[in-house]
């Protein structure tokens, strides 16, 4: 029988960052785990965007504006619902702290101030974090920017769920919706390729996956695709060296970025051994991450969120890709071949959720309970390994501690998953 050790009075939970199937599934068990133990669950509505802007006089926090006070109707099938019950942003009270020494700045944690603010006065004294790897960061500066407070200020004890559909976070198996991701675009990849073959043509597919190529392989073997490329193949033939300015330093390093031109020579290789074996018609799968990749003239003055990351939807590397590589065709063969360029992955982001990804989901949502009132535990992120057992991952195990960054799970050159995508593709002649 579990023990409770802490019983919190309120607890907060929020979503921050894009949305991702079975995050429903997440916040209703972790708030139906709460109220069953007696305690109030308050869900937080759109991230941090009203926490962000507290102030007790001008600003007080508005049920119904701010946040949402959970009931049991709430709660009745839930669990399975499409998108986010509490909403979403990717407002960041947490964009100015650059490393450990801004914790101690009181003007780069002034929007961190405010969040603490705003969850004590409304007597919170736990918070369940669901996102990302910068809301990880976040919910990491909430949990140190506590712990340089006065000793005997009310604290509120912090834990973390991770969501992605990319796949790409440390301390996790799988996180939850990238399986039902990778079957919704896998679908629409497999329409594309009826389509390409009707038509004697080729899509290049761009997949969602801004930082690692865990979503394209995924889609790309579940979706017969002839050919994928994830940001971990920019290496030896797909790379070159160049040097890029840090504008805010000065500072010039050399940095791996994608060969254009051997990326559109390769595709050209596939079109063309296909043809040779009487197969006039082909998928390519890309993942996103691949234009942040791209050499700095291609991603000058294009816009940046809050976290700096390149708004990777302006430069839709699909068909950029698809334009150099059907002119590189031309020029080879003299032949014109239909190459079109095609973006996957905002449709699938609030799709129904599929039975593993609604059973991570609710486990991760206890787990966030259990974290909290069974092992009183702060600065934590809820994990699962296994058959869906429980571990919980302290934020100092996830965190550079000398720039407060997450680092990000790539998938490993050579390992078993990344070479079965090569298994699977269409096999190029040696050159």
């Amino acid at each position: 029988m579990s023990v409770v050790k802490f019983k919190p009075k309120k607890v907060g939970v929020l979503f921050s960052g894009g949305p991702a199937p079975a995050a429903n599934a997440v916040i209703s068990a972790a708030a139906s785990s709460f109220r069953r133990s007696g305690s109030e669950m308050l869900g937080f509505l759109h991230g941090y965007s009203g926490l962000q802007e507290f102030d007790a006089t001008s600003r007080p926090l508005v049920a119904g504006q701010d946040y949402h006070p959970f009931t049991d109707q709430d709660l009745q099938g839930l669990r399975t619902e499409r998108g986010i019950f509490i909403g979403t942003s990717r407002a960041n009270p947490g964009k100015k702290i650059r490393g450990p020494k801004d914790l101690d700045d009181a003007e780069r944690t002034a929007p961190l101030r405010r969040v603490y603010d705003g969850l004590v006065s409304l007597g919170v004294e736990a918070l369940v974090s669901i996102g990302g790897d910068d809301t990880l960061k976040t919910a990491n500066f909430l949990y140190e920017f506590q712990k340089r407070l006065p000793e005997g200020t009310p604290r509120v004890r912090v834990v973390h769920v991770p969501k992605t559909i990319d796949n790409d976070y440390r301390g996790i198996d799988f996180t939850f919706g990238f399986f039902t991701a990778v079957d919704v675009m896998a679908q629409e990849l497999l329409n594309l390729r009826a389509d390409a073959k009707a038509t004697r043509g080729y899509f290049v597919v761009e997949t969602m996956g801004r930082k690692a190529g865990w979503l394209a392989y995924g889609v790309a073997v579940a979706g017969e695709a002839h050919m994928v490329v994830g940001v971990e193949d920019v290496a030896d033939a797909l790379a070159v060296q160049e040097d890029v300015k840090d504008e805010a330093t000065g500072k010039v390093t050399q940095e791996n970025r994608l060969n254009l031109d051997a990326l559109a020579e390769r595709i050209v290789d596939l079109i063309v051994a296909r043809e040779e074996r009487g197969k006039h018609y082909g998928t390519i799968v890309l993942a996103e991450g691949l234009a942040e990749l791209l050499p700095e003239s291609f991603l000058r003055g294009v816009a940046r969120d809050e976290h700096g990351h390149v708004s990777l939807g302006k430069i839709d590397i699909g068909k950029l890709i698809a334009k150099i590589a059907g002119e590189r065709y031309e020029a080879r063969t003299g032949k014109s071949k239909k190459l079109t360029g095609v973006q996957l992955g905002y449709e699938s982001r609030c799709s129904a959720p599929h039975a593993f990804d609604v059973m991570l989901g609710c486990q991760l949502g206890v787990g966030a309970y259990r974290a909290i009132a069974e092992e009183a535990l702060d600065g934590h992120m809820v994990s699962t390994a296994g058959q869906l057992d429980l571990r919980y991952v302290p934020f100092a195990e996830l965190v550079n501690p000398e720039t407060l960054k997450t680092e990000v799970r790539f998938i490993e050159r050579g390992s078993d998953f990344h070479r079965l995508a090569r298994d699977l593709e269409t096999r190029l002649p040696q050159k």
